[in-house]
């Protein structure tokens, strides 16, 4: 998948931290909570979730910061999210799950259900949003 060619324009996005602690478990990944944040390209749009330690056992998910494929995304994220990760007041960042396309169909980014994370701590949970956003939004 190459995000870069997809995007019209960089978009600005907080600083995010090189590893993130999940403090609940992604759905069907229980016992995972610890992950690396890798960028994949220059601009800041695609990066690889990969659980630690990086071993032949870890699981690794593609990443994308929402607002560069749907510049009107912009999920209200509930208080009882942000104080999981320890955010009242402050800036969250969001990112999306990206299912790689297969048989020339285009990748898809999970809308519906956000990683939300505090940029400076690194903590993260993911959330279903009371919206009804896709859960397959074609990319590019």
């Amino acid at each position: 998948m190459n995000a870069a060619a997809a995007v019209t324009e960089p978009h600005p996005t907080p600083a995010l931290p090189r590893a993130l602690h999940l403090v609940d478990p992604l759905p069907g990944l229980p016992g995972y909570a610890e992950f690396s944040l890798t960028p994949l390209d220059d601009i800041g749009v695609l990066y690889a979730l990969r659980s630690l330690p990086e071993d032949d056992g870890s699981i690794r998910l593609f990443v994308v910061t929402p607002e560069a494929f749907f510049p009107d995304y912009a999920p209200t994220v509930r208080p009882d999210v942000r104080e999981k990760i320890g955010v009242s007041d402050g800036s969250v960042a969001t990112l999306v799950v990206v299912q790689p396309g297969e048989g020339g169909a285009a990748p898809t980014a999970n809308l519906l259900a956000p990683l939300v994370l505090d940029p400076a701590t690194g903590l993260a949970v993911q959330t279903v949003l009371d919206s009804d956003l896709p859960l397959r939004a074609p990319l590019g």
